[in-house]
């Protein structure tokens, strides 16, 4: 997915670019940094740390928490046959249990539907969790043993109500894997962007300058 985005965005002309990357989209941009590092001039990370920093570091609160990194993970068709038996159920569920679904508008909440109601979609979104608990580990772990690190600024905003702060410590964690980090955590929970907008783009535009 790193290459793609690589590939899409020489295509359109861009050089250079800088990256501001929620969740799942973040270890993307991670391993598009890291392989593309002339590429990517600025990274903005949102509410995680690390994959292979929080496998490694797994406890019974992040795996209750993060239950569904160990579900998705299971061989095909077992989590997309369950989910795809009611997939507005686990939505819900899944989604809404961080801040409720009322964040998100109803437009918004649409497309979530439509995906997850979909199974080559639901099967991709697995797909993508089980590369994370493989292959994305391998390469992890590559870039530490060769000592690589990103040089370009990094900077990492958190929820300070979200689960992540209360397993992990975001700075520290991407200090091991950069060498120019910052950052701070919001009053809010994991949605950053659907729950403070305007704080969120506040703090890209000072960092993106």
């Amino acid at each position: 997915m790193a290459a793609d985005q690589h590939a899409v965005m020489q295509a359109l002309g861009y050089k250079k670019f800088s990256v501001l990357s929620h969740d799942r989209g973040g270890r993307v941009s991670h391993r598009l940094a890291m392989d593309f590092p002339d590429s990517v001039e600025c990274l903005m990370v949102l509410d995680i740390s690390p994959t292979l920093t929080m496998y490694e570091n797994t406890t019974m609160e992040f795996a209750k928490g993060y239950w569904h990194w160990f579900f998705l993970i299971q061989p095909r068709p077992i989590p997309e046959t369950l989910i795809g038996a009611n997939p507005e159920f686990w939505l819900r569920n899944h989604m809404g249990r961080h801040a409720g679904t009322e964040i998100f508008d109803a437009q918004s909440w649409d497309e979530y539907l439509v995906g997850a109601s979909n199974p080559e979609s639901m099967h991709s979104m697995c797909e993508d969790y089980r590369a994370a608990a493989t292959i994305d580990l391998i390469h992890d772990r590559a870039d530490r043993e060769l000592g690589k690190k990103l040089e370009m600024p990094l900077k990492v905003l958190w929820g300070e109500h979200g689960l992540v702060v209360k397993c992990f410590s975001p700075v520290e964690d991407w200090r091991k894997v950069t060498q120019n980090v910052s950052g701070k955590a919001l009053p809010c929970g994991h949605y950053i962007p659907e729950e403070l907008p305007q704080e969120l783009l506040a703090q890209a535009e000072l960092f993106f300058v």
